[in-house]
This record gives structure tokens, sequence and C-alpha cells, in this order.
């Protein structure tokens, strides 16, 4: 085999090769691609959830708070009327 046809073999085996290479070369970035763009939805939607948590927390907190005063204005009115003969 003289040199000029290993080179023409070697180059109708490099080519395939090559492009085969590429092409699954360019389907692992896509890829990587769709699961890093997967990865930081997820990620955004998580700190999403945990801001709503954190409001829907202290507005739990204020609504707590504003039950627990009613209750003692009912206590209180319930005394009253019981202070001045009457049932509750």
């Amino acid at each position: 085999m003289d040199a000029a046809l290993v080179t023409a073999v070697a180059a109708l085996i490099g080519g395939p090769v090559a492009a085969a290479a590429a092409i699954y070369g360019h389907r692992g970035a896509n890829r990587a691609a769709r699961e890093g763009s997967a990865v930081n939805g997820f990620n955004s939607l998580t700190d999403q959830l945990q801001e709503e948590r954190k409001e829907l927390r202290a507005e739990l907190a204020t609504v707590r708070a504003e039950l627990a005063a009613e209750r003692a204005e009912t206590a209180r009115l319930k005394a009253l009327i019981i202070q001045l003969g009457g049932t509750p």
C-alpha cells in the first residue's frame, strides 16, 4: 500500500467518524442546556414558593392576632353582661 492509498482510506473512514462525533457532541450539548434550564426553572419556582410561604405566614400571624383580640373583646363583653345581670 502506498501513502496515497492510506491517506485516501483514512479520509474515507475519518470523515464519517468525525461527523458522528460532532452529532453526538451536539446532542450532549443540547441535553445539557435543557437540563440546565430545567434546574434553573426549578430553582426559580422554589424561590417564588418560599417567598409566598413567607408572606402567608406573616398574614396568618396577623389574622391570629386579630382573632385573639376579638376573643378577648367577646370575653370582656360577656363579663360585662353578667356583671349587669344578664345572661350571655
